[in-house]
């Protein structure tokens, strides 16, 4: 009777404590929507200071994380540990009022460990002058391809300078998703026509906040005022869960079942649904459709005709709300498009 019942038992009983555990729902999240349960982390236990000195403070016990911009200098900081795939997020507070030529940025790289042959990706906030709204450019490099940027720039349906609001990047072995409260805004799929530009190498992970004059707001043409400063940005929710690497040799320590997740969690429809809303919405500048910018297309854009000829000016900028078609100032429009969506280094 005992032996009988005693595997059956067992099984619920693991069931159970496996169905209840933060590890089931990583999983059961891991191919849909993302996961819930993972631990936040204080700066002491997985950041460092970069830059900034006394323009970088923190509060709630090492919870969330203020760094400001002032006439002397920026501020950031920096993952303690290079990763190899994994989930990354970060609820943020962005600066409010007058910020034009203010550049806040959430991203990974690793151009201190292979300056000749970076990956890197990006979520970088540009700030605006009084008025008009914070826009949020996302990008994509793999061994040093800033010669190609993959920049989309999106609007935003909430004011990020009121609350605090989630942005995450979940990065495996055959995609890149970025997500703004948890919503999924781009996916990056590895493919033979990406060739080495897929980023496959350990990255760390940054915050900063900086200067951005030359470039940030209408293509340099409003610049940071320091009257209005400091300009402080707020970080709290900080997750890392991802593959920590060995600095040295660059060898993993991630064991399963991080390596199962990261390296095999795709798309479910809901959220693919979710994602092709939001671009259809949000997005005001794609660097496929920007024919002045590359006459052939990046090999891995598909392009589709009728969007491009409906949405889109030459320059890769969407129509609509200020932006209307016409006929005359399209050069200067896409000069300005160039110059705002210049590299940040």
């Amino acid at each position: 009777m005992v032996s009988t019942l005693f595997p059956s038992a067992f099984c619920f009983f693991f069931f159970f404590f496996f169905v209840c555990s933060p590890l089931f729902l990583f999983f059961c999240n891991a191919s849909s929507a993302l996961p819930e349960s993972l631990p936040t982390l204080s700066f002491e236990e997985g950041y460092a200071q970069l830059f900034g000195g006394g323009n970088l403070i923190l509060l709630r016990d090492g919870k969330r994380v203020r760094i400001s911009l002032d006439e002397r200098t920026g501020a950031g900081f920096a993952s303690q540990d290079l990763y190899l795939h994994g989930f990354f997020s970060a609820s943020i507070k962005l600066p409010a009022d007058y910020a034009a030529g203010v550049v806040v940025a959430f991203y990974m790289s690793n151009g201190d460990v292979f300056p000749k042959t970076h990956d890197e990706l990006d979520f970088e906030f540009l700030g605006n002058i009084r008025g008009r709204e914070w826009r949020v450019q996302t990008n994509v490099y793999g061994n040093g391809s800033t010669a190609v940027g993959r920049e989309e720039r999106y609007e935003l349906w909430f004011d990020p300078t009121e609350d605090f609001h989630r942005y995450s990047i979940l990065w495996n072995h055959e995609r890149i998703t970025f997500y703004i409260d948890d919503i999924p805004i781009r996916e990056t799929v590895r493919s033979e026509a990406m060739a080495g530009c897929f980023p496959s190498k350990p990255m760390s992970l940054y915050s900063t906040i900086w200067d951005g004059s030359g470039w940030a707001t209408s293509g340099g043409r409003y610049k940071v005022n320091y009257r209005y400063a400091p300009y402080v940005a707020e970080f709290q929710d900080l997750v890392i869960h991802g593959c920590a690497v060995n600095p040295m040799d660059h060898s993993s320590a991630c064991e399963r079942p991080d390596a199962t997740i990261y390296g095999s969690s795709t798309m479910e429809p809901e959220q693919r649904a979710l994602m092709d809303g939001f671009r259809r919405k949000h997005m005001t500048y794609y660097y496929c459709y920007d024919h002045d910018r590359y006459p052939t297309p990046p090999a891995e854009c598909k392009i589709d005709q009728i969007e491009t000829r409906q949405y889109y000016g030459p320059d890769g900028v969407r129509y609509g709300g200020h932006r209307r078609r016409r006929r005359g100032g399209r050069h200067n429009r896409s000069s300005v498009a160039q110059a705002e969506l210049h590299y940040k280094f």
